[in-house]
């Protein structure tokens, strides 16, 4: 296959997967009307980091098909952050979250300097959602509402854009970003299928 062809493929297979990322998890802390196991602060780190994440491709014209999925993962994760607002009785709070990261998103484009610093502390960031994250299950020793199935496709759509920012943009901050993404996305995974095993041995 082509280079432009392959490279075609994995930003639309990138594109698919991330697509219904967040469904899985989504679906899970619905049916279970729960969001035990599922990190709060790990996901506003995480929204913080996708903010950032997107802000700084635009600003610099990157090619959209580099980050077209962030506003599709950033819609997703705000409709999970008000669920699991809204099951821990806290959906008032909501509204000063979203005022922040609009705020926030703004100020990041007043000078080319900001953004580039943001950007500088976008892996930092970006792992320090998956640690915490993972203290979580460590803290409860159970997967609780995590999905699994959410966590492989963010090993696998963080892996693949380490190749196509490679042969795109050559970015090394995004670069170093993706290969510490891609590892910690790989730990909470296999983190929660430990617990989810042990949980099912019990139950057994």
């Amino acid at each position: 296959m082509p280079a432009d062809e392959l490279l075609h493929a994995v930003n639309f297979s990138i594109l698919f997967v991330c697509l219904v990322l967040k469904f899985p998890q989504i679906f899970v802390v619905i049916r279970a009307k729960s969001s035990t196991g599922v990190s709060l602060s790990g996901l506003l780190l995480e929204l913080i980091g996708f903010v950032v994440f997107v802000t700084y491709q635009m600003y610099h014209d990157y090619p959209p098909p580099t980050y077209l999925e962030y506003p599709i993962l950033i819609a997703q994760d705000v409709f999970l952050l008000l669920l699991i607002l809204y099951y821990n009785g806290s959906l008032k709070q909501s509204l000063l979250y979203i005022m922040a990261f609009v705020v926030g998103g703004k100020l990041l484009t007043l000078q080319t300097w900001i953004i580039d610093l943001a950007m500088s502390l976008c892996t930092v960031i970006s792992a320090a959602s998956k640690v915490a994250q993972l203290q979580c299950l460590w803290r409860t020793k159970q997967a609780g509402q995590v999905s699994s199935l959410t966590w492989a496709m963010a090993v696998y759509s963080c892996a693949a854009r380490i190749y196509t920012t490679a042969v795109t943009t050559g970015d090394m901050q995004v670069l170093v970003r993706f290969i510490v993404s891609t590892l910690l996305n790989l730990w909470v995974l296999l983190t929660a299928l430990y617990y989810q095993r042990s949980s099912s041995k019990k139950d057994d």
